[in-house]
């Protein structure tokens, strides 16, 4: 068989586009392709809803695949455990309910789990602002990576009932939000997070993940970086945590717009 590079090029052409134009509107739109992003992605997706994840960087994962200063293991504790099992990621007992997995085995793991549970990933799609109408969030507004901030380029819309910002210590669309002074009434110390505290960070990041203004939910990182919660360190079962606890909020909050 003589490969025909111009229908190779038809046919990423053709799978691309068929999917880009199926996420122009989605139930859901997650920013930020992190721990806390992937797993409520694949959570949503698992109950039939149709999510759309954004990703500015090449691969998903976020900072999961450095794990610790560049060395590639990730430590979870006892209470986030089922989340790993639930995806299929292999972890050892390292004692004192503390438990170590490979951090590409996780990233990979979460990334396949998502789009096979029907979750679209659009990697190098950048945010840069959202689109609010009625005192809602109704969806984001993206461009592509390379593009955005290098060249004058107009962004496209992606439109949805729910959008949760999954962007880490950026907080991307809660910025966007802010520097309109939509978020006034946010908590002394919101924007700025604390410094490290690894059990008041876990806990932060788990208890305040919902919604921050109508339509906009933050998960993850972003919570603390959002209201000014503390950092936790390289230890990630308050990400998955906090992924699944928006997961269900968003799942709640879509049926009630049905």
């Amino acid at each position: 068989m003589q490969l025909d590079q111009t229908r190779i090029s038809q046919i990423i052409l053709d799978g691309y586009h068929a999917k880009l134009g199926e996420r122009i509107v989605s139930d859901a739109i997650i920013v930020g392709a992190g721990p806390a992003g992937l797993l409520c992605g694949y959570l949503l997706a698992k109950r039939g809803v149709k999510v759309t994840l954004l990703e500015k960087r090449l691969t998903a994962g976020g900072g999961i695949w450095g794990g610790g200063m560049g060395m590639n293991e990730v430590v979870i504790q006892d209470e986030a455990v089922a989340l790993l099992d639930d995806v299929g990621v292999r972890h050892r007992d390292r004692g004192d309910g503390l438990h170590s997995a490979d951090s590409v085995e996780l990233a990979a793991a979460l990334t396949a789990a998502a789009v096979q549970a029907g979750c679209a990933v659009l990697n190098l799609m950048t945010v840069e602002d959202l689109s609010v109408r009625a005192g809602r969030v109704t969806g984001v507004v993206a461009n592509r990576t390379m593009i955005s901030g290098a060249l004058h380029v107009d962004p496209i819309m992606f439109s949805a009932g729910a959008v949760l910002d999954g962007t880490g210590h950026e907080a991307i669309c809660v910025q966007a939000l802010r520097r309109r002074g939509l978020l006034a009434g946010t908590p002394a110390g919101a924007g700025v997070e604390g410094p490290m505290d690894p059990d008041a960070g876990e806990a932060f990041v788990v208890e305040n993940a919902g919604s921050v203004y109508p339509g906009l939910y933050v998960a993850g990182m972003s919570v603390s970086a959002a209201l000014g919660g503390p950092r936790m360190g390289p230890i990630f079962g308050g990400m998955l945590l906090s992924g699944r606890t928006i997961a269900e909020q968003i799942a709640d909050d879509l049926s009630k717009q049905a």
